[in-house]
């Protein structure tokens, strides 16, 4: 395919064009068109990492058969709609190495940036909504260092709470992760 933005790509369509394209590149595909993430700033990829090393911890602490995977990883939320979420935990039997999607997270994690907070508080928020192994979808907003904490509960309503500190309590898998943000 010499010019994706041209036809409209299923998801396996879209990952067999995204590994071919030059490293440090990123996209994600949404509603089968092709959408390019620009580079993150500094907050943003500490934040990412930090948030994901404590869920790492926390599963590995209350030694749950999780996952939990950094930025790269893609779900795929239907046929024509593939994220990439900053971090995402998922529980169960390890997929093989050479897996390149998955679509049952349990937990997605999407730091805000000024070039994706509308889609990553909007339809990337819906869509993750739409994978039934999806429970639990934060929003982190580094500069007042915020976590919006969206759960689907077990009847299906998703609730929303603010977290300015202290620990978070994410269940299922039953975890609770402990010093969400880095030192300022």
């Amino acid at each position: 395919m010499s010019d994706p933005a041209a036809a409209r790509m299923t998801s396996d369509e879209f990952i067999a064009w995204a590994i071919e394209q030059p490293k440090g590149h990123r996209y994600e595909l949404v509603a089968g068109e092709i959408v390019t993430m620009v580079l993150e700033r500094r907050a943003h990829a500490l934040t990412k990492f930090h948030i994901a090393r404590r869920l790492a911890e926390a599963a590995e602490r209350h030694e749950l058969p999780c996952e939990v995977y950094p930025d790269g990883m893609a779900v795929e939320i239907d046929a024509t709609t593939i994220y990439e979420p900053d971090a995402l935990v998922r529980c169960g039997p390890v997929p093989p190495p050479d897996t390149i999607k998955l679509s049952d997270p349990v937990i997605v994690l999407e730091v805000l940036s000024p070039s994706t907070r509308g889609r990553d508080a909007g339809a990337k928020l819906v869509d993750c909504f739409r994978l039934p192994s999806v429970y639990h979808y934060l929003i982190v907003r580094t500069e007042d260092r915020d976590i919006i904490h969206h759960a689907r509960n077990a009847d299906g309503t998703i609730l929303t709470q603010i977290i300015r500190d202290g620990d978070l309590r994410l269940e299922p898998p039953g975890i609770t992760v402990t010093g969400l943000f880095p030192a300022a």
